[in-house]
């Protein structure tokens, strides 16, 4: 079995090092990506805590300077950043990694542009970063591999709780008024809202007051979100694990005090999703809130032994009882 695990700290998990820590811990994975992991002090501190290697995609020169990093308990056979800031608003994390039967799976961690203030919320931006992506992950086309990460984007078929989300913008938004210098990674009302709609920002605040008015803005919300980058990537064979497992299920995953929709994923190649197993949204973990580690919940999917491995196993004891004739 090898347990794969996503998960966005917030603006490099510094002072939430124990709380994240234990979150990973209670999902006892193999494998961890991390998003926003700016901070390698933080990233060597949870590599010691959870006694794992890591490798990360690059220093952050500052607290916005988004980086990737993998832990990982398995041995790493080869690691790779690719980064093309002209595509690629944030580095893409390549590490291949080794499971106790030899089998090499290879692990890229993404982090897709928000860009919600942008046209159709950022869609026609995250729809460039997964080509491009696409195009980097080619290379492995055909052998185990996933995808994961914060994909800022909803799922085809995927409903969202935009009120909620609302509710939770506007808290942030207070605080971002009173200390407008300071980036907490928390998103505030004109972060998401575009300049030619801003002027409706007194109607938005009005809103979480009306249940009425919350229904519609639900409605309204899950019709509008774009979901043509998640599209893409299930146009492209790759198999949205949670999905796979729960195909009824919401499994919010963001924001963590307030959940409102699904954007952070863990995609698996052909080869990967004929063993899955499991996937699940980890809301809390040894004691700890998820809301108290991060404003994301980790995601957690296990994947079994390859079919062939399994069919040497059924054969290998009757093949040991001929030898002994």
């Amino acid at each position: 079995m090898t347990r794969i695990l996503s998960y966005n700290i917030l603006i490099g998990g510094r002072y939430r090092v124990s709380q994240i820590a234990k979150m990973i811990s209670s999902a006892r994975p193999d494998v961890v990506g991390l998003v926003e992991a700016t901070n390698s002090r933080v990233v060597e501190e949870l590599a010691q805590r959870l006694e794992m290697q890591y490798v990360i995609s690059g220093d952050g020169k500052h607290p916005w300077d988004w980086q990737s990093a993998v832990l990982s308990r398995l041995p790493i056979v080869h690691t790779q950043t690719h980064v093309y800031p002209d595509i690629l608003t944030k580095p893409l994390l390549e590490v291949c990694v080794e499971e106790p039967n030899g089998e090499q799976v290879t692990v890229f961690v993404t982090h897709l542009t928000a860009a919600f203030n942008k046209s159709w919320a950022g869609d026609g931006v995250r729809r460039r970063e997964i080509q491009e992506l696409l195009r980097l992950m080619a290379k492995r086309w055909g052998t185990p591999h996933v995808l994961m990460g914060d994909f800022n984007a909803l799922a085809p078929g995927d409903r969202m709780k935009p009120s909620m989300l609302l509710r939770y913008v506007l808290e942030k938004d207070i605080l971002h008024q009173q200390n407008p210098h300071v980036d907490t990674g928390h998103p505030y009302l004109n972060f998401i809202v575009p300049s030619p709609l801003r002027f409706l920002n007194p109607i938005l605040r009005t809103i979480p007051r009306s249940k009425l008015l919350c229904a519609l803005f639900d409605e309204a919300g899950t019709l509008y979100a774009p979901r043509g980058s998640i599209r893409m990537m299930r146009r492209a064979g790759y198999v949205d694990c949670f999905r796979r497992v729960h195909p009824g299920e919401w499994g919010f995953t963001c924001p963590a005090a307030s959940p409102a929709g699904r954007i952070d994923y863990i995609f698996a190649s052909p080869e990967m999703a004929e063993r899955l197993l499991r996937c699940d949204v980890v809301t809390e973990g040894e004691g700890v809130r998820g809301e108290d580690a991060s404003d994301h919940f980790p995601v957690v999917a296990e994947f079994g032994v390859p079919v062939e491995n399994v069919r040497e196993r059924e054969f290998a004891p009757e093949i040991e009882v001929e030898q002994h004739k």
